[in-house]
């Protein structure tokens, strides 16, 4: 009979030769072979050992059960890893997952209307004008009574403005940015102010409730007019093209007297009448006119003495006709693929 501590020997040696054997597995293949080789059902040599445990005394089995168990458990560990170190990173493993296709990184673009804001800046900037920011949420005084615009108006009204408290506000445009310069700055004074703008508008094919906004301000003494109709004239040819037309036709806003709305001729037709111009040849962009004296007024500075200029426009619009974007809705698309068809992947 065999003693019940050479068995115990054999069991250890058996260990020692699995895992080296399973250490040099180069395959699938190779670790198949040493688990047949050691612990299989049929051949295995640790199997045969512990088959023989019935041959051994009461006293004897114990000993050389526990040890033969324990290196059953240690070697079948040994072939789990190293089944899975020659099989390589697998899919859901938290390893790279080599059986999916290369794919290039993504690279993000400007929006559109970034790019347009951007560009106008630039223009303006040739002018002489400086980017300038402020709070998108706003008092009502900045927003209204600071612009000569009166909290019963109807621009003021709940129903077309965001109310956070009773008199403080989303801001319905970037004016108050224009009240804010003027306070901190005394003239000459050039500014230029895009930032985001909220009103109750429907979300449709032309509006927003969330926009950009970009308005413009120069105050100095001696400004007229003509300044006003040169420097608008001015920077439409240098965002549209040098053969762009300037028009202005008499319109009404609070914080202007007088107040125009600005039109180019079309870039798409040069003018000709089509369907972005609605076949007038003309398109609408900004709001302008000269600073009212009201305003001045409000802010201390002496209307006698200084005059000004404001103008404002949406750079959305702006955008969706030189892009030919059809619905002002697809500038707020989160699919990339879309973006990509307008400034490049």
């Amino acid at each position: 009979m065999t003693e019940p501590g050479s068995l115990i020997e054999q069991i250890e040696a058996l260990e020692a030769e699995a895992n080296e054997a399973l250490a040099g597995a180069a395959t699938a293949a190779d670790v198949e072979a040493a688990r047949v080789r050691f612990i299989g059902r049929k051949e295995g040599r640790l199997t045969a050992i512990m088959r023989g445990l019935g041959a051994l005394s009461a006293e004897q089995r114990p000993a050389v059960g526990e040890a033969a168990n324990r290196a059953r458990e240690r070697i079948t560990v040994a072939l789990e890893q190293a089944a899975g170190r020659v099989a390589g990173p697998q899919p859901g493993s938290g390893g790279p997952d080599l059986t999916l296709p290369g794919r290039s990184p993504w690279r993000g673009a400007r929006h559109p209307v970034t790019e347009v804001i951007d560009e106008i800046c630039r223009v303006l900037a040739g002018l002489g004008f400086t980017r300038a920011r402020g709070p998108e949420a706003e008092t009502d005084w900045y927003n209204f009574v600071a612009l000569n615009t009166p909290l019963d108006h109807p621009a003021a009204d709940m129903h077309d403005t965001f109310y956070l408290t009773p008199d403080v506000l989303l801001r319905s445009h970037t004016s108050p940015v224009q009240i804010r310069t003027m306070q901190r700055h005394r003239p000459p004074i050039r500014i230029v102010a895009p930032g985001m703008c909220y009103r109750r508008d429907p979300f449709d094919a032309s509006h927003a409730p969330a926009f950009e906004q970009l308005e413009g301000l120069a105050v100095d003494e001696g400004i007229t007019f003509v300044d006003l109709r040169a420097t608008l004239a001015r920077f439409a040819r240098g965002l549209f093209g040098p053969q762009t037309r300037v028009r202005f036709r008499p319109s009404f806003f609070p914080f202007t007297e007088p107040s125009a709305e600005v039109d180019v001729s079309c870039v798409v037709c040069g003018g000709s009448g089509c369907s972005t111009c609605k076949g007038t040849g003309w398109v609408e962009i900004m709001g302008a006119g000269m600073v009212d004296p009201a305003v001045f007024d409000n802010l201390g500075y002496d209307a006698e003495r200084y005059t000004g200029f404001a103008f404002g426009m949406g750079p959305a619009r702006i955008a969706l006709m030189r892009y030919g974007i059809p619905d002002i809705r697809l500038l707020y698309e989160s699919d990339v693929r879309f973006l990509e068809q307008i400034t490049g992947p």
